[in-house]
């Protein structure tokens, strides 16, 4: 089992950047403004040979009895209790404060070992900085710096001799490598504008409240990575920040945000569009589905808070999406109710659908075979004395799938037949939920003389 380090400590300690260096990744959000990270994040890191997972956490309020502080608060406690050891950080620059003295109240009753480490601590006296942190009795505190990495490397040490020192030897298991197995999973992100029920939805299939799901806009800022495993399958799955239109990201918190959601996207293997089915189909979630098909993205949409709405509310829904997200067609659209857990085994059965068709291996013979008979069916139309005349067709890579197409002339294929070529190589391999790629090659002439 690697050892699990949780990051504890007030708003704006520094808690992401040591997450960023001890995992060494960009994966959570930095800025100089407190309540940035709001749920726990996980990653991994190594230091020689000894591996571990370390936890963020937000701006933690041990006394918050309401609202999104309380859920925080919620949040960090929970990452608390799955820790083998905790790192509690202080700010060496603006000295002990009270709320210092009330988390580390919280932590004396976890009964689980604490580092104290005094933060932002670079330039400055050893005896200084740390004189009044042990008024906390938390022992002898540990000066460091995230930004520039100064005594990281001993904290690391020391948590992890901790830990090591805590627990009898660990008989070694014949389990699958971990690393194996989150390599293998399917990488899921949960998109759409704000509010819709992105966060209740990872909840419901994680089985826990795992993320904040809270009735307000903006709640997630990040993009938090979970492992999942259903039905015997591996997942990651990825909750994001609501996506606004651009006129109305104001606050620069929620600028990172976006940025976040669209590398999300990118970096997985399949999106779920998330829609609320009691307001209207937007402008906005049209650019989140182009982004999701720019990006090349297999696709699931699902219409959220389908329960309790009447028959002509469902119906115009529909014609709603075949109106404005006709460009989908490609992709499955479920109808759930992420809170009631309805609709959540066709969602996934789609996802794994999804994911097969955006990784299939088209074999050449085949491409070509399914080629001739496309042409057969219908030729390309002459662009002036020149036919397009097309060869052989091969794959030219995954997820989403690419057909390269060789042949004479090509650059003369018009768009409507591209959509007529897209549309048969879809129906020939059920390539359903991914978006399709298809590239022109034209062999050169030998005979043209190319001017210098």
């Amino acid at each position: 089992m690697k050892p699990v380090i949780a990051l504890v400590g007030r708003p704006n300690v520094g808690k992401s950047t040591l997450f960023n260096r001890l995992t060494r990744s960009r994966d959570a959000l930095v800025a100089d403004l407190p309540g940035l990270t709001r749920d726990r994040h996980y990653g991994e890191g190594r230091m020689g040979e000894r591996p571990f997972l370390v936890i963020d956490t937000g701006g933690f309020e041990p006394v918050a009895k309401e609202g999104i502080l309380y859920q925080m608060a919620r949040q960090t406690k929970q990452a608390v209790a799955e820790a083998d050891v905790i790192i509690f950080l202080v700010d060496g620059r603006q000295g002990l404060t009270p709320h210092d003295k009330t988390i580390t109240d919280f932590l004396r009753k976890a009964n689980r070992p604490v580092l104290l480490a005094v933060n932002k601590a670079e330039g400055m006296r050893y005896t200084s900085v740390t004189a009044e942190f042990y008024e906390l009795g938390m022992g002898d505190p540990l000066v460091i710096s995230s930004a520039h990495g100064d005594g990281v490397l001993d904290l690391l040490n020391l948590a992890l001799d901790t830990v090591e020192g805590a627990q009898p030897p660990a008989l070694e298991e014949a389990a699958p490598d971990e690393e194996e197995d989150l390599g293998r999973a399917i990488k899921i992100a949960v998109v759409g504008r704000p509010n819709v029920g992105k966060s209740t939805l990872i909840n419901t299939l994680v089985g826990e409240e795992r993320v904040i799901a809270f009735d307000m806009p903006g709640t997630t800022r990040d993009s938090i990575e979970i492992p999942f495993e259903r039905d015997g399958r591996q997942y990651v799955l990825i909750d994001t920040a609501g996506i606004r239109r651009r006129g109305k990201v104001f606050e620069a918190i929620e600028k990172f945000s976006v940025v976040k959601t669209l590398q999300s996207i990118s970096e997985a293997n399949v999106a779920i569009l998330l829609l609320d089915a009691r307001q209207d189909i937007s402008e906005q979630d049209a650019h989140i589905a182009g982004f999701i098909l720019e990006s090349g993205r297999a696709l699931v949409v699902a219409v959220n808070k389908w329960d309790d709405l009447d028959v002509d509310q469902r119906d115009q829904i529909k014609m709603d999406l075949e109106r404005k997200l006709d460009f989908l067609s490609f992709a499955k659209t479920h109808f759930i109710s992420a809170l009631r857990a309805s609709g959540i085994g066709p969602l996934m059965k789609s996802v794994n659908g999804a994911y097969a068709a955006a990784t299939a291996k088209l074999p050449t013979p085949k491409l070509t075979r399914a080629l001739e008979e496309a042409v057969q069916k219908q030729e390309p139309k002459r662009k002036g004395s020149i036919r397009p005349k097309m060869r052989y067709a091969h794959q030219g890579g995954q997820n989403p799938p690419v057909i390269v197409i060789h042949g004479n002339a090509l650059e003369a294929i018009s768009e409507p037949y591209r959509r007529f070529l897209e549309k048969h190589f879809r129906e020939t391999f059920s390539l359903v939920g991914t978006p399709l790629r298809i590239e022109f090659r034209s062999s050169k002439n030998p005979f043209v003389v190319e001017k210098k």
